[in-house]
């Protein structure tokens, strides 16, 4: 069983359930995914394939490492690459296409992104501090406070929060539950919101898959 695929975020709409009631739903194309590299336990120690997302242009200049490594599978150069696991009782060899049917309606999956970036933002922005008085001429509405002691440490502790790039980071949303998954036009649709703007790239991967067992 393979765990994942490799998507892009298209955007979101919304669905009904059997009462009448309006859900989220999140679109993504998922795949098609060639395989470029498999590792197998007996030579890597575990078992994965590396995927590329098929995609109508590829990089425009790509470099002589990236061809030599695509050249083993006969596939072109594409833009992005991910490793997922699966089990090694599978007849999957590089060059093989993996398609958006190996996830089912109804089943779980985790979805990484990469959030969107909000540039430098301050402490009640970023981390949701109160501030301090809006009259009466405090000087201190939007101001992070002490940020440490003068004595003793004499320094800032790692991990205070303070104003700094916000946004931009790996998140991973778990257990959304897939409403459909569309054959012929590669799209997964998800129930509820995943991180990231449209047209970012995704990893959607099986909550159900174990290496261990499977």
């Amino acid at each position: 069983m393979v765990e994942g695929l490799i998507g892009k975020k298209i955007g979101m709409t919304q669905g009904f359930d059997g009462k009448g009631n309006i859900y989220p739903v999140t679109v993504i194309k998922a795949g098609p995914c060639t395989v470029i590299q498999k590792k197998t336990t007996d030579k890597d120690g575990y078992s994965s394939l590396q995927l590329a997302l098929v995609e109508e242009k590829g990089p425009r200049k790509p470099k002589k490492p990236a061809v030599g490594h695509f050249k083993k599978s006969g596939a072109p150069v594409m833009k992005v690459l991910r490793e997922v696991r699966f089990s090694d009782n599978e007849s999957i060899k590089e060059g093989d296409q993996i398609l958006v049917d190996i996830f089912q309606p109804g089943e779980k999956v985790h979805v990484t992104g990469t959030s969107k970036g909000k540039g430098f933002a301050g402490v009640v922005k970023r981390h949701h501090f109160r501030g301090g008085g809006g009259s009466h001429g405090s000087m201190f509405h939007r101001a992070p406070g002490s940020i440490g002691a003068s004595s003793y440490p004499s320094r800032v502790v790692k991990g205070m929060r303070m104003g700094g790039h916000m946004g931009a980071d790996r998140v991973t949303v778990k257990n959304l539950v897939v409403v459909e998954a569309d054959k012929e036009n590669n799209l997964l649709m998800v129930k509820g919101a995943i991180p990231g703007a449209g047209g970012g790239y995704l990893l959607i991967r099986k909550e159900s898959f174990n290496p261990r067992t499977s």
